[in-house]
């Protein structure tokens, strides 16, 4: 009777909303920053995204049944290993002087034999990965009700106040939910009610696909268990409880879960946690479940909405008039029909990416992986962890220009976390000083090289990370943060002083072995390929920026002048920035390799573009165009964080056409889940980033990208709109974006010019800017707020 009674609801729902696809509902769609949808979600990349920076939900929206997909941060499964190989540095002479031979092919093999990491590397269990929580499942009844009279379905996730919503009307009775996961009380909140009373009924569940165990204790609902941590399956230990609060109606308990029958209303208080880091998970959770419950709703609503309102309220955005009369998902159809009528897509998904930021992260735990906050597996796409050679960089790219620079923070915690292993791995395997970490990485403090060397040695991963730590300092101006990671920088320069060898051909100072991510190259008979290289042209654009920072930073500090200058001689032997081929693109590697795949997603050579500052078309417009070349080549196609990354190139090149063009292709709507490398990326109906599978990165990066579409602030100035596509040139507005050097820029345009600009700071100081085409030198005004 329950299955008869769902797909009747179903055939209902989509009959009406045929004839009324938008109802009554049109009147209430003008908040630029809702998504809402007129249907439950029919798969996870449907559902609504929830989270207060440790916990996560997404509820689906189910008519008779709803499924709540449970999330935290900390949840990993593995443990810490030793993976070096302490005889690999034996290794080292012989791999390169096949390298400085030509012999990369042989090098290769030599390295897959000595020079990856002990063991199965990140196909093993101790390697972990992050993991779903579980379920949270809820079944309802509708005694007698008339099928055909469900009407004004809507499901809404407002993003201005983190609260998602579902509403529907059954023979005559006004079913709403609202659900948050509180910024004050640190559980997740889900309000049930019906309009008339009496008439809600429901089952609460949990599950999880393994390694879970469901109780009721009391008036509790439990789920519990503990993670394989690769050695003797105690791993990490977890707890999710569920309680409910009823206005009228009865409870009643079983061995499955809670049976709530006649009630008004019902307020869900969802607690949970791990036993990361030491945290006493049982007591904390219980403790937090007990406060919360202690609270009335509108307390709690509030609390939730001051936490939250203290990030996301920090920017507005403005880009003109949007399609809020069409559910998201349809919105993202139109946009590829007719992007001109609506220009506050681009706004809405610029504010969502901040929005996942907020909900993400958290100070003190852990950055967003490779799945942000949100998994609906045990096994996650690429073990959900952090990958050094774009993507766990790139989910930070737009927090500075973003206004939330300090949600850089936990990121910093998990570099700092890899410098003392990341020193056994530089002694391992180049006996070198400071500290590395090669291409992927997770809670435990992974650095060695991967298990294949085709990508696992790829080195530039630590100096890269470098960059996001160096961003944040360069977007705050914070002094007391510079001397808190200088060690970190430091140890990562001395590692690349370190490794540095000499090129035969040009006397050049190159790292090797290494390769350019994950790129693949012919050997000079045009037949044998190899990704193993010295000198592979982002190294020596990482090393050479990280050297500088470094000296920029003892100078500011009053430390390590000696350093200073021996990074300073280095730097006169390091390759430039970039180098021209024959073809007239950028050179990706030491020499003039071709390409196996000319389209592969990786663009790792234009590291000198963004996120350094190495090459623009201001400071070396030959460069500049060299790099357009290698972006035509590449093609505007590719996953969904490559596209998103030439979205970023083509707006430092100044091209803001061509950068909304690869917008346009971020937002191509798909509902594809297979794991994909080539072409095919995309935006799901939820507005996630379809790599596919989901992948957080995608959103970030386009949301950096739009950053630099609007403004940019590397080239020792403020550039107003300096790649502002035509789509936009009619008018728009922006509050509260932050410029590097610690200043704030509000501004308006009309046709294409600024109309209004003001730029402030904490205290009043010259700075450059370029509005309109004219450099101007102001005096910013003093900023009183954050």
């Amino acid at each position: 009777m329950l299955v008869k009674i769902k797909s009747l609801f179903f055939v209902a729902l989509f009959f009406l909303t045929a004839i009324y696809p938008f109802g009554v509902l049109a009147k209430r769609n003008n908040n630029p920053n809702v998504l809402w949808y007129n249907a439950p979600a029919n798969q996870w990349e449907e559902t609504l995204p929830l989270g207060n920076g440790r916990l996560g939900m997404m509820p689906d929206g189910g008519i008779i049944k709803e499924s709540i997909v449970l999330n935290d941060i900390t949840l990993w499964s593995g443990a810490p290993q030793d993976a070096n190989n302490y005889e690999a540095n034996k290794y080292l002479p012989e791999i390169r002087r096949l390298l400085k031979a030509g012999r990369n092919d042989e090098a290769q093999r030599l390295i897959s034999e000595h020079f990856v990491c002990k063991g199965p590397g990140s196909g093993g269990p101790q390697w972990g990965k992050y993991q779903m929580l579980g379920f949270l499942d809820l079944g309802f009844e509708y005694p007698e009700a008339k099928v055909a009279t469900m009407r004004n379905y809507r499901r809404s996730l407002d993003i201005d106040n983190a609260v998602a919503n579902c509403m529907f009307e059954v023979d005559g009775v006004t079913y709403k939910r609202e659900y948050f996961t509180a910024f004050g009380a640190d559980v997740g909140i889900i309000r049930l009610s019906a309009s008339v009373a009496g008439k809600l009924n429901l089952k609460i569940s949990m599950r999880r696909p393994e390694r879970g165990n469901t109780q009721v204790v009391g008036e509790e609902l439990q789920l519990t268990g503990r993670l394989d941590n690769g050695t003797d399956g105690k791993g990490m230990q977890y707890i999710s409880r569920v309680r409910a609060l009823l206005k009228g109606g009865k409870q009643k308990t079983t061995q499955e879960g809670l049976v709530i029958s006649g009630a008004t209303s019902v307020i869900l208080f969802v607690s949970a946690g791990t036993d990361f880091q030491g945290n006493d998970h049982l007591k904390t959770t219980e403790k937090m479940l007990q406060q919360a419950m202690g609270k009335s709703y509108k307390t709690l609503k509030k609390q939730h909405g001051v936490g939250y309102h203290k990030l996301f309220n920090r920017l507005q955005i403005n880009l003109g008039a949007g399609r809020t009369d069409i559910p998201t998902d349809a919105r993202l159809e139109e946009f590829q029909k007719t992007p001109e009528r609506d220009r506050g897509l681009p706004a809405l998904f610029f504010q969502f990416g901040r929005y996942l930021s907020i909900s993400s992260t958290r100070i003190g735990l852990l950055p967003p992986n490779l799945q942000g906050l949100w998994a609906n597996q045990i096994h996650t796409p690429w073990n959900g962890d952090y990958h050094l050679d774009v993507n766990v960089q790139m989910n930070h790219w737009h927090l500075g220009a973003a206004n939330l620079s300090e949600l850089n923070l936990p990121l910093v915690e998990l570099v700092r976390g890899l410098v003392e292993p990341g020193q056994r791995t530089a002694k391992a395997y180049y006996n070198a000083d400071g500290w590395v970490a090669h291409v992927i990485t997770n809670i435990w403090g992974f650095t060695e090289p991967g298990e294949s060397a085709s990508w696992g040695i790829a080195n530039a991963g630590s100096g890269w990370l470098c960059n996001n730590l160096w961003e944040h300092y360069a977007f705050t101006r914070d002094t007391a943060y510079l001397r808190n990671i200088y060690p970190i920088l430091k140890g990562s320069a001395q590692f690349y002083n370190s490794v540095l060898m000499e090129d035969p051909q040009t006397g050049w100072l190159v790292t090797g072995p290494s390769v350019s991510p994950e790129n693949t190259f012919y050997m000079p008979d045009g037949k044998t390929h190899t990704n193993v290289a010295m000198g592979p042209t982002i190294d020596h654009q990482i090393t050479r920026e990280l050297f500088t920072n470094v000296m920029e930073a003892a100078t500011l500090l009053g430390l390590d002048e000696d350093f200073s200058d021996t990074l300073r001689i280095k730097l006169e032997r390091i390759p430039p920035p970039g180098r021209i081929g024959s073809d007239g693109r950028l050179l990706e590697w030491l020499e003039e390799y071709q390409e196996v795949d000319p389209q592969h997603r990786h663009i790792s050579h234009l590291y000198g573009v963004f996120p350094a500052d190495l090459i623009s078309p201001f400071k070396t417009p030959a460069l500049a165009e060299a790099a357009k070349k290698s972006l035509e080549v590449r093609g505007d196609d590719g996953t969904g964080w490559a596209i998103a990354y030439k979205q970023i190139f083509w707006a430092r090149l100044l091209d803001g056409n061509r950068a909304f063009k690869l917008l346009r292709q971020v937002l191509t709507p798909t509902r594809k889940v297979d794991m994909n490398y080539g072409p095919g990326g995309g935006t799901y109906p939820n507005l996630f980033n379809a790599h596919p599978p989901m992948q957080i990165d995608g959103n970030f990066g386009a949301t950096a990208a739009i950053a630099e579409m609007l403004l940019q602030s590397h080239n020792g100035m403020i550039d107003l709109l300096p790649a502002l596509p035509d789509a936009w040139k009619e008018s728009g507005q922006l509050k509260g974006f932050r410029a590097r050097g610690n200043f704030t820029v509000d501004m308006k345009w009309k046709d294409g010019r600024v109309t209004y600009y003001r730029i402030s700071s904490p205290k009043s100081m010259k700075v450059k800017v370029k509005v309109n085409g004219e450099m101007k030198e102001i005096k910013s005004a003093v900023r009183n707020n954050n």
